[in-house]
């Protein structure tokens, strides 16, 4: 098994961008607030969670394809 070492505030940026995008998969499936409102809400944070994850997981991948010093390359 491969292993990426990532630092503490990374991966906290991972973790944050799961959060918000699984609040945004929530608000889609609740019935807490109009449906305008709550699809509104959802839609923007189910994106915002699934687009700054994409920049994330791809220096995640080159990480572990290139190996852990990726980090102190840039």
């Amino acid at each position: 098994m491969k292993q990426a070492s990532l630092p503490l505030p990374e991966l906290g940026m991972i973790a944050g961008t799961r959060a918000i995008l699984g609040a945004g998969l929530g608000l889609l499936l609740a019935d807490k607030f109009s449906e305008t409102r709550r699809k509104q809400l959802g839609w923007a944070l189910f994106l915002l969670g699934a687009l700054s994850t994409i920049p994330l997981g791809f220096d995640v991948f080159r990480r572990l394809h290139h190996g852990n010093n990726s980090a102190a390359q840039r």
